[in-house]
């Protein structure tokens, strides 16, 4: 999803060379699993996929998934032409991992409309997919119905990280725990939060880099998520050949946390919660349907940036990169408050809200 690219503005337009240089070293460290989706990357992520892994080496030497979401399909016809074009576009004859996208109270009634469960069932038994499961957003409550409902799934995409641990909203822990209770395997997504773990405010850096001088900031994210029991995989965006080699570095030789760090990741977290102006992490759901063509993501981080500054700050450069932006995208005062934003969330943002601060910030 956040693969490197060569024009900040054009998500499709992925660096491919570098992409290849990364999965050669990936591979080379002993490490298979690759992570995609429909509309990744301007719908190009699973393209890309083709070209650096799939048409580069055999297909026992890599582990691949992909994923089914529920907006991108309105009749089961339309569901089988998107799997058809994701076999093409990927050049996989099977997906190791096969999921629902991004579940949610709405699209899980869709899901059900459409006997979604039940469609990737079949595929596993002809064969294209090797092991059937999901990715989810929201409450533990209705995880438990699902669970419930479809206990042949092999395993659940959850976002776990140790910001959104007692998130009411996100509700980390007790979605974790409700897949132990029901024995389904997790594969972790979001363990550094879109970045937002990886640059974190001065104080919180500063507890890490006095334990640990060595290791990076994110490095304690993703520990922190492959430290739980009953966590099989913990998927880490990188958007760099240097984010990797220092991901592939700490996890080549696995080290859980003590309970001492894991006192330290929670005064860490306590530190950055009361910085974060808007908890958004940058998976850009929200921009593909927006009438504005607003850069949702891109404004709330230069507005975290800008808010995490002191009072007296005056001019930042980040008034300039919005500025820069409005020129391609749509203002934050453009939103007109049709709420699809909203409704494709997976963190349950305010969205309209939280861009009213910003335009109340930068367009004046």
């Amino acid at each position: 999803m956040r693969l490197p690219l060569l024009n900040r503005e054009d998500p499709g337009a992925v660096d491919i060379e570098q992409v290849k240089k990364m999965v050669d070293l990936f591979i080379e460290k002993g490490f298979t699993y690759f992570d995609t989706a429909w509309m990744y990357c301007g719908f190009n992520s699973e393209k890309v996929v083709k070209e650096a892994l799939v048409s580069r080496y055999p297909r026992d030497r890599f582990t691949l998934a992909t994923k089914m979401h529920a907006g991108y399909f309105n009749t089961k016809e339309e569901r089988e032409q998107v799997f058809e074009q994701q076999r093409v576009k990927t050049g996989a004859e099977y997906f190791d991992y096969y999921l629902l996208h991004g579940i949610s109270a709405n699209s899980y009634e869709k899901h059900e409309k459409f006997d979604s469960f039940g469609w990737l069932r079949e595929k596993k038994e002809q064969g294209f997919v090797k092991h059937m499961g999901f990715s989810f957003h929201d409450s533990a409550q209705l995880l438990d119905r699902i669970l419930t409902a479809h206990p042949d799934m092999e395993f659940v995409q959850l976002q776990i990280n140790y910001l959104d641990w007692e998130s009411p909203w996100i509700q980390s822990r007790e979605c974790y725990e409700v897949a132990v209770k029901h024995g389904v395997p997790v594969i972790v997504m979001e363990p550094v939060k879109g970045g937002t773990l990886a640059s974190v405010p001065k104080e919180a850096e500063r507890l890490f880099k006095e334990a640990a001088p060595e290791m990076s900031v994110s490095s304690w994210a993703v520990r922190f998520a492959a430290s739980l029991d009953n966590v099989m995989m913990v998927l880490s965006g990188m958007s760099n050949l240097e984010q990797l080699e220092d991901n592939v570095g700490y996890m080549e030789d696995f080290r859980p946390l003590n309970q001492e760090e894991q006192e330290l990741v929670k005064k860490a977290s306590d530190i950055i919660c009361s910085s974060i102006a808007v908890p958004c992490t940058g998976c850009s759901y929200c921009t593909d349907g927006c009438p504005m063509k607003i850069a949702i993501p891109q404004y709330f981080s230069l507005y975290n940036e800008d808010m995490r500054e002191t009072e007296d700050k005056g001019w930042t450069a980040n008034q300039s990169f919005y500025k820069q932006l409005t020129e391609t995208f749509g203002k934050a005062g453009d939103c007109i408050g049709c709420g699809q934003c909203e409704g494709i969330c997976p963190q349950h943002l305010p969205i309209i809200r939280h861009l009213k601060a910003v335009s109340e910030y930068y367009d004046k």
